[in-house]
């Protein structure tokens, strides 16, 4: 490819009425107060919270009478589409639960030690570890272990836990969300009712809280059709993950920067111990990289064969394998408001990631808290108007959600400039408590950025310390059928060369080039939605789709 590419130039359009449904919910509609969309952190988080307040009102004789709570996850079984790191930040458990101690949370061990390496091919030197990402105090865990054991405390007061039902769409009556509806299942490969095929399922609610993660497409449909800006547009990065056997314990964790990134892309590594013999590790690259063929796949592989890597991998075993899009942009990236008629937003869905810290659990736990109390109060009030969800507007303003990503607000922005321009500003900002530079670093959406050039020959794994991305998408559990219908949106007569482009964007082998142009193998998707951001549109497919994680 000759002429930089701008990937934008060849992304379809948000196909916004695919995503917001204006008539009438279906006569069989399921009547609900609240419908948290998405079984992370922030939707668990909050759903707990608003069944604990419900709960003590009516025993308290406020009178606000039974509210049916719902939770509605697009995985077969809750964690099984949870992604990170993870080292978590305490506080959002201590906040939900502050009757229980440390110990009784679902967290593998705190973190005793830590190291942070400026890699070259070769050679690894430690550096000082930046005071943000300095975790004394936080603790080593699996998310889906926590998702699972926040599901379980979801169930004991009573919320309707419902795995296995994505939302395709949001229910509208003129400027208000109504409700959701779910996908069909049982679509034949050409979209058509096929073996064990059951319609989608509309469920009312008077607040549709959205928790969806990253990327979704129903907080982007909600946005573009209110018309909710941001100063900055969202950023996103795309992180691997593996989860490794290995022979030798680790006793730190480890952070890495620099190689095998190359020097005008950001991101690092991390390797955490979860147990004595068992290791989690990945690879975070910003989207806004400037290479046709950068492959945060294949980069994470080289990576493992280093020697700071492969001294501990080698002889041991990969367990499984994940990928996520990390919404990057922070504080100048979050949305003018988080409000609207009968409908909130929370957690990665609104952009509330730390990248300086590495941290976004505890802030998805404390936004749902948040969330669940203006909801609370909304409906006390017998009013879900904008106008009064907009307590949780100001509850996140005045919340350490708000103060952290003020802090940093332009830290991951100054890697625009390349990585030694970045770091050198990032470390002024940390002295300045991020009052240099003062105001705002723009930046343009990642598919904005024109790409070009090549990165490095081709790789080839061995199938031992490194893999294909098909041997990868195994490891994930992907439990997608053959014969499902694509759930991608890509455009036709794509210039040459962009087929390639979306293949090594892509994590997980879903395009190939073709003699005939692209190839789209939907069911290897792991639902990461990277190439959503630069490229093919994603959607939600039938429930149970996509990977089983485990251990991540």
């Amino acid at each position: 490819m000759a002429e930089p590419l701008i990937p934008a130039d060849h992304q379809p359009a948000l196909p916004r009425d695919r995503f917001l449904v204006s008539e009438p919910p279906d006569e069989e509609a399921v009547p609900m107060d609240v419908v948290f969309v998405g079984a992370g952190p922030a939707g668990l988080s909050g759903a707990i919270e608003l069944a604990r307040l419900v709960k003590k009102d009516n025993e308290e004789g406020g009178g606000i009478g039974e509210v049916e709570i719902a939770v509605l996850e697009k995985a077969e079984e809750l964690g099984q589409h949870n992604l990170s790191g993870s080292v978590v930040n305490p506080s959002g458990f201590r906040e939900l639960f502050p009757e229980l101690e440390d110990s009784d949370f679902p967290f593998r061990r705190p973190v005793d030690k830590e190291r942070v390496y400026l890699l070259t091919e070769r050679k690894a030197w430690r550096v000082p570890t930046p005071p943000p990402m300095k975790n004394h105090g936080n603790f080593i865990a699996s998310i889906c272990e926590m998702v699972r054991w926040l599901g379980g405390k979801a169930e004991e007061f009573g919320i309707n836990v419902f795995t296995g039902f994505p939302v395709a769409s949001l229910l509208t009556e003129g400027d208000a969300v109504t409700g959701v509806r779910t996908t069909a299942t049982g679509l034949n490969r050409e979209g058509e009712p096929g073996g064990g095929y059951q319609s989608p399922t509309d469920i009312t609610a008077r607040v549709v809280a959205l928790s969806e993660g990253g990327r979704g497409p129903l907080t982007q449909a909600w946005r573009d059709w209110q018309g909710v800006t941001s100063p900055n547009p969202q950023i996103y990065a795309l992180g691997v993950k593996e989860i490794w056997e290995t022979k030798e314990p680790l006793d730190a964790i480890m952070h890495t920067l620099g190689w095998p990134l190359p020097l005008d892309a950001f991101g690092g590594s991390f390797v955490y111990p979860l147990e004595d013999n068992l290791v989690a590790l990945g690879l975070v690259v910003g989207l806004d990289y400037r290479q046709t063929d950068l492959d945060v796949h294949e980069l994470l592989q080289r990576m493992k064969l280093h020697p700071r890597f492969k001294s501990l991998l080698e002889g041991g075993e990969m367990l499984e394998w994940g990928a996520k899009t990390i919404p990057e942009g922070g504080f100048h990236s979050l949305p003018e408001r988080l409000t609207g008629d009968g409908l909130v937003m929370m957690g990665d869905a609104a952009g509330f990631v730390d990248v300086a810290s590495l941290k976004g659990i505890h802030y998805a736990m404390h936004s749902g808290i948040a969330a669940a109390r203006a909801i609370f109060a909304a409906l006390k009030a017998d009013d879900v108007s904008g106008k009064k969800l907009a307590s949780y507007d100001a509850a996140i303003a005045d919340s350490v959600i708000h103060r952290d990503l003020h802090k940093r607000r332009n830290m991951r922005l100054a890697f625009r400039d390349g990585f030694f321009t970045g770091g050198f500003k990032s470390s002024l900002m940390i002295l300045t408590r991020g009052r240099f530079p003062g105001g705002k670093i723009d930046v343009e959406r990642d598919a904005e950025v024109p790409r070009k050039g090549e990165l490095d020959e081709d790789f080839t794994p061995d199938g031992k310390l490194t893999f294909r991305k098909v041997d990868a998408v195994y490891k994930s559990g992907n439990s997608t059928r053959d014969d499902i219908p694509s759930h991608l949106i890509a455009k036709e007569d794509l210039p040459e060369g962009l087929d390639q482009f979306y293949a090594h964007v892509c994590p997980a082998g879903v395009y190939e080039a073709g003699p005939d142009g692209l190839i789209v193998n939907a069911p290897n998707c792991v639902d990461c939605r990277a190439t959503d951001v630069l490229g093919p549109r994603w959607s939600p497919r039938e429930g149970g789709s996509g990977p089983r994680y485990k251990r991540m």
